[in-house]
């Protein structure tokens, strides 16, 4: 296989896994969804691995459907974070590896870091696949595991991800005949995270309020109503008597702090 791949990413995490690649191998072009409205705002806003491909003086394709012959300039395609349907006549025309951040089967689908830390899983890891038609189910080409520190957010786990990643794409691009592997063992689906998820229910144990906290942080936040307020928590830990104890806090229309800080604002 060469080394000379196109890129199709779109999130943050595809942008940082194009970045680590940009490093190590020659990219032909990336390809992303088109800019969409975002924040508060609803601002016309670049996806992430648009500004990144920028920044590096990667050519850029943007597009709602692929169609059949598109010029990449290379026979691969590393899809990772793209969030766009490849109907199966593009898949046929090259080789297309999709990079997906959970040891597969387990959390197959949009949200496999987030799903994996509310559920309290201790390890996930970053599977290589062949991509196919059907969601997140080619065959292997190589796989990764990796601890989930108890302190971990989704942040720190999609960073070791992408490192795990690049490594193991080292090794594939540089296979000539590299071994594919159905998967095997329990499949399980990782929902995409709705406005319902993010909401903290005070009457679940605390263990898995934090991982709830944990898993949307640092780039959604977990909702909860505190002493009449709504508030986003960013970070959180469980307390010397085992209850839930926020630590980092945003008022609605205000900043980041501490919650003791936050507290203190009320009292004032």
């Amino acid at each position: 296989m060469t080394s000379r791949i196109a890129v199709a990413a779109t999130a943050p995490f595809g942008a940082d896994v194009l970045e680590r690649l940009a490093a190590r191998h020659e990219i032909s072009c990336v390809l992303t969804r088109p800019d969409a409205l975002a924040g508060r705002g609803r601002r016309l806003a670049a996806p992430a691995a648009k500004t990144v491909a920028g920044r590096l003086g990667i050519p850029v394709l943007q597009a709602e459907r692929l169609p059949p012959g598109l010029d990449l300039g290379a026979p691969t395609v590393v899809a990772v974070a793209y969030g766009l349907i490849v109907p199966s006549s593009v898949l046929e025309e090259r080789l297309w590896l999709n990079v997906h951040p959970s040891l597969l089967p387990r959390w197959r689908g949009a949200a496999p870091v987030e799903r994996a830390i509310m559920e309290g899983d201790t390890e996930t890891g970053v599977t290589i696949i062949k991509l196919v038609s059907e969601l997140d189910a080619g065959p292997i080409v190589a796989r990764h595991a990796f601890v989930i520190g108890a302190d971990d957010d989704s942040g720190d786990v999609f960073a070791k991800a992408a490192s795990a990643a690049v490594d193991l794409l080292d090794d594939v691009l540089g296979d000539p005949a590299p071994v594919l592997r159905d998967q095997s063992g329990q499949i399980t689906y990782a929902e995409k995270i709705t406005a319902a998820d993010r909401v903290l229910d005070f009457a679940r144990p605390a263990v898995e309020l934090v991982n709830v906290v944990r898993a949307l942080s640092p780039h959604i936040g977990a909702r909860a109503e505190i002493l009449g307020r709504d508030i986003t928590i960013w970070r959180a830990r469980m307390g010397d008597d085992e209850g839930f104890v926020p630590v980092e806090v945003q008022p609605d229309g205000g900043r980041r702090m501490s919650y003791e800080a936050w507290l203190r604002g009320l009292r004032s």
